[in-house]
């Protein structure tokens, strides 16, 4: 299961995310009051929190839990993760985890951290390993799920709100693994219409 690639095609995508975390976090607290998920600073116009509230953390503990889910992911299934595409797909599921707190969960005021995105490439790395028939790829796909029902039935661990100093947002979980999904179907879409139009020109 851990198959640990070893490309720079593979590890570079992470290795930005994981630099601009720890840039925006030496940052603090100047870019978390700039840059966190804030539904009133939104709704004033700073969209760009839809986005970079993904990306910073609430203390060192928030930020190194995870960079470890990101290295994890990585281990599980990097070899997807061509810069390129991995950068979309982190990019997108973070823009989704966002608006899905932001229509869905009214009671979610402030947000930060990247547990929410790192869901939605959970995710879509399970996808891609069911893709290309890699057992796996079903184990991690039943675990996330798992996981998901659990935290909306019976709520957030105390002791881990107590570490990150902050709320679990377990929303954000939901809404990054549903961005997740909706991406892989999207992507599998525009494939197999861009490879049919490919056909279709070529005759």
């Amino acid at each position: 299961m851990f198959k640990k690639p070893a490309r720079p095609a593979n590890f570079v995508g992470p290795l930005i995310i994981a630099f601009v975390a720890v840039v925006l976090y030496l940052l603090e607290p100047a870019s978390g009051q700039l840059l966190a998920y804030d539904r009133y600073a939104i709704q004033g116009t700073e969209t760009w929190r839809m986005l970079s509230g993904n990306l910073v953390h609430t203390n060192g503990v928030h930020l190194l839990l995870n960079l470890a889910g990101l290295a994890l992911l990585w281990a599980l299934h990097g070899e997807h993760y061509f810069l390129p595409t991995f950068l979309r797909v982190f990019l997108w599921t973070c823009v989704g985890c966002s608006v899905g707190i932001y229509f869905f969960s009214e009671n979610l005021i402030w947000y930060a951290g990247l547990s929410g995105a790192l869901h939605g490439v959970f995710v879509w790395g399970a996808l891609k390993d069911i893709e290309k028939n890699i057992l796996s790829g079903w184990v991690l796909l039943a675990g996330v799920g798992l996981k998901i029902i659990y935290e909306q039935t019976t709520g957030a661990s105390a002791e881990l709100e107590q570490w990150i100093d902050a709320a679990v947002a377990i929303d954000a979980h939901l809404y990054g693994a549903i961005s997740g999904l909706a991406l892989f179907i999207i992507m599998r879409l525009l494939n197999a219409f861009g490879a049919r139009w490919t056909l279709l020109t070529q005759k």
